[in-house]
Parts: structure tokens; C-alpha cells; sequence
């Protein structure tokens, strides 16, 4: 944060009622969704003409608003987004918060003024992930709620880009933007702002014998304790969840957190406190279950999970009455300064000011009076009339002649011209001012430039089986088929690096070392490893154990943050992205094949949507169970058993993981990574999409993750013996096509 510059307080509106009370109560901006590509679909969101009428607003209270354009977009309906962002670019947007990195590119090229705030919903982790979107243009990132404050500040302290983050409100349990649990099991994708919240169900761990609980539900979030160690952080803006919440949520945490980010900024941190009837006061406001402070100064645990059932506790209705009536039915006065020149024969002259803006009006000139002359409290008692406007007349002054008269009608007229005049400049000083350049800086007419076709790395990746190896078991299992002619379908192999033993920056010549080099062998510059799903700081370390690993041709990458730092290190493999870093239209299809040699289309566009981009020259994952959620939070660890530093741990790749199990019955196997401290759950049963294989004109990958040696050789040979017959049913009779036929609406 700039030296001198206070932290911004940042507060959602879902519906314009919440809106005014954001404003009211004190929020220095507004982050709002228009009638598209907003991650709260079913809120209420905002017209073009609501929207637009509420950047005047704002601005006429020295406010600002960000638009969320927050989802991830298909290629069908890029063509809508400059139509949709045109007006509100002209009326003064102050910014726009993004997920899609094809979207954020096409906003840098056609709206070349507009700020670009990185979405919780792009996973951002760490310092090489903020250079990346920094370098692109980003001046802003929202990053993984799951950060500390020291993961923060070293963001800050390294990287000159302002941090948003989130102080107040419900919490994620998946890390932002990687949560396709709502997505597979129903068809409601978060990345699409239509999640269904299955983390809100009770579930069991370990054995349906156990007592249901809420282990994926989080506690929502109250920070208002820790105010002075977030802003002294460097943590440019505070943001309070909430679109879809009532207003009086809106007004009522945003007074709160408002009073306190001003005691802090009076008092400074050793004087910083408090109350126990305002901290009382946040709890009464729609908060679920218990509170806590978030993933600041902890990386998971039990005290962060709501356990019993997750429903929202009653509000105090006599509070919501009070912030009702102080906030959403009463307007804030704008205090001006008013002076009035009135001099016969010559024209009435008002002027009125504020805060070093001022509008200068003239009337009808002034005529001497014939009978009974004007009184000034007279003229004064019209010229204070502010009406409905926002304005209050603070100070008046009236320079006049004492013989003059002018009509009511006409001193009336003078004072509404005036204030017309001074909010009209007010509004262009708050974020007009560029309105005319940025119509002058349009880069084009919207077109979508087609992006030209590539062959990525043509004749290296061949059509083929590929396979994803999670297991020692799974690594075995190949190996051993390695003289079945039939694999000379398996074009290329991925293998997990928690698989490897590492010490000294180096890989342990182990077991799974000695089966990889025969793999590398018969694949000849064709395995690669594969990175976690998500990277921060403490796990940087184990790029120093591959990047010079000659077994290896190159990296997959699950995250921006592994892409960057790749690249950052000058890593010479090739780099391959996975499923997670969404190529969901061709502007972002075009971004990665030009960051990586290949790249893998994502899991829930539909077969025909997949058409639209280089389904060919990508790879298509077409078994395996789909990882539903990547969580920093452990639901061993919330059940009562960390594995950290245990034997159990050190070989869980070749353990059984754990099972949630849902209310139906249904066992989703959650894999415990303790190297990185992260959990997995994936599906209850696996995708399957082995009739698409029968094409035999694509490259197709196997995820391998729950199967035993066994299961990984009758897939394997199964797959590839669909390139020599067809008609043969898979070896596994439940499976899902998850979203082949449906795609993510």
C-alpha cells in the first residue's frame, strides 16, 4: 500500500437497495454483477441502466464500483462481452474482476483503461502467480482465501501490485475456482456462478457406521479483531462477502468494519479494541454457525468447520429496524457551499462548491423592485431548499442590492441549475474525468480477432492413449505391461511427484525411480511428472528435485503459480497444462499453447463446445475420477486424525484413502497429500468416455487415483484395445460421462 493511502473497504451489492446501503454506511467501493458472467447467478443483479445509475451515484459520494465478470465464458459467448462492458466503460467503471484468462485478455485489448482485478476464482497462491498477472496487466489480485498473512506480505513485499482479500462473510471450503463438486454431481457449476453449495450437506468420514457431520462446511469469517494485522499486512482492500445476502447485512457490516478501520487509523494498533456489544452486534447479522478469523494465522483445523448443522442463526429484527432506518431509508447529505451574486440589471449568479469542485451558474438579470424588494432570509430560505438531491446547503453567502426582485420561480430555477451543474462535475471528478479518452482509446469494434490455427509441438504428441499415475501400485501396473504389444497405444505417461522419495534436492533412487526409467525407456521422451494441484511457497522446494531431472521430459502444471515460476526459472522441458488451468474459449486456448508445448482441455465443456477449440491438438481426459475439490482443510484432521509426520503418511500413496460418504450412500475417496497438506476428494465413481475413444482420432488421457495394480492393468489395456476392436464393455460397471453430453450452463 502507497505510503499515506488508507486500506479500501470494499462492500457487495446483490440488488441496488444493498447497493445504497454500501454506500451509506460507509464503503469506499462497490463490487457488483450485471445481468452476465457474474459468479452469483442467482442473486439479483443489476440492469444496464441500474448498473450505470449506480456508477453515478457512487461517484457523486467519492465512491468507486467494480463490475464481476467472474466466471469462466465459452467461445459462443465472447462475442456478447464488448457489448456488455461498452456502456459501463463509458460511464466511468472504476474496475472489473475476472477469472477467465481469456476474458481478462480480451478486456486488456479492447477496453484498454478499464483495471483488471484478478478473481479469488484464478487461484492465485503466491509471489510468481502475482508477477505472472501483474506482467498481463493485472493492478489488482484477489488471492486464495487459504493464504496466511506472512504469504501475503511476502506478495506485497515482492510484487507491486495491489492485494485484495476477504475479512467478513461465508466461506469456500475448495480452493476458489477449483470446486466442481456442484458442477459434476449436478450440473451447477461454480465456475459458472451456480453452485449448489453440496459443501452445506452433512456427510460421513471413514465408514457409514459414523455420526453425520458438516466436515466441508466452514464457519463464516469475522476479522473485525484483527483489523490492525491486516492493514499493517499491506492489504490494499477489505472485502465483505455477501451478494447474495439481504441489505441489511450489506449496511449494517459495512458501519461496523467502517467505525473500526477508522478507530485503528485514530488510535493506531495499541489502542485498538473492540466492543463486546459491537462484535455482538456482527454475530446477530446472518452469520452461520460460530465465527472465526479465517486462513490467516492457521493453514486448517477443526475450529474452522461448522460440525453441526450450518444454518444461519436468527438476527436480532430490532437491530435490522435500526440499520434499516439509518442507512436504507435516509439519504446522506453532500454539505456544499453556496454564494449568490444578485446586482440589479445584472444577471443572478449562483455559485456552489465542494471539496475544491464548483459550478458557476447564471439567471435572469435582476430587476430593481417597484413595490416591496426582496428580503435576503427570504432568498436564502429558497436557495437551502435541496429537495431530493443528495446535496445540503452547508454555508450560504448573498452578495445583493437591497432594491431587487426577482421571482420565486426564478430563484428556485437558479439553485436546481447549480446543483445539477455541481453533481454532474463531481460525478466527472470521481471518475468521468477519462470518459471522453476512453472513447477515443476503443481499440476496435468488438471484433473477436480469430486467433490462427497451430499445430503445438506437431509430431510430438501423438494421437494415443496418455496416462496420469497417482500410485506406486498404478506405476507397477504399467510397467508390467510394457511387452503387451497393445500398449503401443500409450503414447506418453504423467506420474504424480509426491510419488518420489526427495531429499537434497534431489530425487531418492527408490523403487519408483527404477520403474520410471524403464517407463522412460520404452517411451522415449515421453514421461513427465506431474505437479500438485496447487503450489504456494512452502511447497517451491520441490521444483529444485526436477527441473535438471533428466528422467523426466517435462512438467505437468496444475496452477498459474507452477506456470510462472517454470518459466521465471527458465525451466527448458516442456511444460503442459492441465485440466484446471480452464481453456474454455480460444482467446485463453491461444494465452496457454503459447505458455506451454500442450495443453488439456477442461472437464466440463460439452463434446460440441470442445469442438470449437483445438480438441485435436489437446489432450481430453476420458476416464478417471474427477477431482471435485482441492481443500487446505483435512476432513482426517477434522474427524480427529493428522497424519502429519505418521508412517501412514509417508506411505499414503500406497494406502486406501479416506472415505466421505454423502446421504445417499454414495463413497467419494478423499486422498490425503500430507507432503503438501492438501486433501482431494474426487467422485464416487469415475468418468468414462471410452465411446469417444472408439474414434481413435484424438489424444486421450487415463487419471489414475484410487486403483489398485490389478484395475490400472485392465483399464489401461482396455483403453488401448479399443484402438484395435470395438463392442467390448469397460471392466468397471458404474461410471459417469459427466458433462460430454450436458456441458456446464
Amino acid at each position: 500500500m502507497e505510503k499515506g493511502k488508507k486500506v479500501e473497504l470494499l462492500a457487495p451489492a446483490g440488488n441496488y437497495e444493498s447497493f445504497l446501503g454500501a454506500v451509506h454506511a460507509g464503503a469506499d467501493a462497490i463490487y457488483l454483477g450485471g445481468e452476465k458472467f457474474g459468479a452469483r447467478a442467482y442473486a439479483d443483479n443489476f440492469t444496464q441502466e441500474q448498473l450505470c445509475n449506480c456508477i453515478r451515484y457512487a461517484h457523486l459520494y467519492g465512491r468507486k464500483v467494480y463490475l464481476t465478470v467472474n466466471t469462466l465464458v465459452k467461445e459462443k459467448e465472447m462475442s456478447d462481452l464488448y457489448a456488455y462492458l461498452q456502456p459501463f466503460y463509458e460511464e466511468g467503471l472504476d474496475g472489473v474482476i475476472v477469472q477467465d484468462l481469456g476474458v481478462f485478455l480480451y478486456i486488456k485489448e479492447h477496453f484498454p483503461q478499464l483495471p483488471l482485478h484478478v478473481s479469488t476464482q484464478m487461484t492465485i497462491t503466491g509471489v510468481n502467480g502475482a508477477e505472472k498477472l501483474k506482467q498481463l496487466g493485472a493492478e489488482r489480485i484477489v488471492p486464495a482465501r487459504e493464504l496466511s498473512l506472512q504469504e501475503i506480505s511476502l506478495i506485497k513485499e515482492s510484487v507491486d501490485i495491489e492485494i485484495e482479500t476477504f475479512i467478513h462473510g461465508a466461506m469456500c471450503y475448495c480452493y476458489s475456482g477449483q470446486c466442481l463438486f456442484s458442477s459434476i454431481l449436478g450440473g451447477r457449476s461454480g465456475n459458472r456462478g451456480k453452485c449448489a453449495q453440496p459443501c452445506r450437506l452433512p456427510y460421513k468420514v471413514g465408514n457409514k457406521a459414523e455420526k453425520e457431520a458438516y466436515y466441508l462446511s466452514l464457519k463464516d469469517m469475522c476479522t473485525i479483531e484483527m483489523i490492525p494485522a491486516l492493514v499493517e499486512a499491506g492489504i490494499d482492500s477489505f472485502k465483505i462477502e455477501g451478494r447474495m445476502k439481504k441489505p441489511e447485512y450489506v449496511a449494517g457490516v459495512t458501519a461496523m468494519y467502517r467505525k473500526y478501520i477508522d478507530l485503528y487509523y485514530e488510535k493506531g494498533a495499541e489502542k485498538y479494541a473492540v466492543s463486546k456489544k459491537d462484535l455482538d452486534k456482527l454475530k446477530a447479522l446472518y452469520i452461520r454457525s460460530e465465527i472465526q478469523d479465517g486462513y490467516y494465522k492457521r493453514y486448517n483445523g477443526a475450529s474452522m468447520i461448522t460440525i453441526d448443522k450450518p444454518s444461519y442463526s436468527g438476527s436480532d429484527e430490532q437491530l435490522l429496524q435500526q440499520i434499516r432506518e439509518q442507512f436504507l431509508e435516509k439519504i446522506p447529505r453532500i454539505p456544499v457551499k453556496g454564494r449568490a451574486i444578485l446586482h440589479v440589471d445584472k444577471p443572478a449568479v449562483f455559485q456552489v462548491e465542494r471539496n475544491g469542485v464548483a459550478a458557476e451558474v447564471t439567471g435572469a438579470v435582476v430587476q430593481a423592485a417597484q413595490k416591496q424588494p426582496m428580503q435576503e432570509e427570504n432568498i436564502r430560505k429558497q436557495l437551502e431548499k435541496c429537495g431530493a438531491t443528495s446535496f445540503v446547503m452547508s454555508e450560504l453567502s448573498i452578495d445583493m442590492d437591497e432594491n431587487i426582485f426577482m421571482p420565486l420561480k426564478e430563484v428556485n430555477e437558479l439553485r436546481r441549475l447549480a446543483l445539477e451543474t455541481l453533481e454532474e462535475k463531481i460525478i466527472e471528478a470521481n471518475g468521468l474525468s477519462y470518459k471522453e479518452k476512453r472513447k477515443q482509446d476503443m481499440a476496435s469494434d468488438g471484433q473477436i480477432v480469430s486467433v490462427e490455427e497451430q499445430q503445438v509441438n506437431a509430431g510430438y504428441f501423438e494421437d494415443g492413449i496418455y496416462v496420469l499415475l497417482q500410485t506406486k501400485e498404478q506405476l507397477q501396473a504399467v510397467v508390467s505391461e510394457l511387452e503387451n504389444p497393445v500398449l503401443r497405444h500409450l503414447k506418453a505417461v504423467f506420474v504424480s511427484s509426491d510419488l518420489y522419495e526427495m531429499e537434497e534436492n534431489k530425487i531418492k533412487k527408490n523403487t519408483q525411480y527404477v520403474l520410471t526409467k524403464k517407463l522412460s525407456d520404452f517411451l522415449t521422451d515421453k514421461v513427465f511428472v506431474a505437479y500438485p494441484y496447487v503450489m504456494r511457497q512452502k511447497d517451491e522446494w520441490i521444483h529444485e528435485c526436477f527441473e535438471n531431472e533428466e528422467l523426466f521430459a517435462g512438467i505437468l502444471v496444475r496452477n498459474v503459480e507452477e506456470l510462472s515460476l517454470l518459466q521465471k526459472r527458465g525451466y527448458s522441458g516442456k511444460i503442459i497444462t492441465d485440466a484446471g488451468l480452464y481453456i474454455w474459449n480460444k482467446n485463453a486456448e491461444s494465452f496457454f499453447e503459447k505458455q506451454a508445448a500442450f495443453c488439456t482441455l477442461p472437464l466440463e465443456l460439452n463434446a460440441g463446445e470442445k469442438k470449437s477449440l483445438h480438441e485435436q491438438t489437446a489432450l481430453q481426459i476420458v476416464y478417471g475420477r474427477v477431482p471435485m475439490m482441492v481443500t487446505a482443510n483435512c476432513v482426517r484432521k477434522t474427524g480427529g486424525k493428522c497424519l502429519q509426520g505418521s508412517r501412514e503418511a509417508e506411505n499414503q500413496n500406497n494406502g486406501k484413502p479416506v472415505m466421505l460418504i454423502d446421504r445417499m450412500g454414495k463413497e467419494f475417496p478423499v486422498y490425503t497429500n500430507c507432503r503438501h497438506c492438501t486433501n482431494i476428494i474426487y467422485n464416487s465413481v469415475p468418468l468414462s468416455l471410452h465411446k469417444k475413444v472408439k474414434d481413435k482420432s484424438g489424444k486421450y488421457r487415463l487419471d489414475f487415483t484410487t486403483e489398485n495394480e490389478k484395475e490400472t492393468k485392465e483399464v489401461l489395456k482396455y483403453f488401448c484395445q479399443i484402438y484395435e476392436k470395438d463392442g467390448e464393455n469397460p471392466p468397471y460397471k458404474e461410471y459417469t460421462t459427466g458433462h460430454e453430453k450436458r456441458g456446464a450452463e
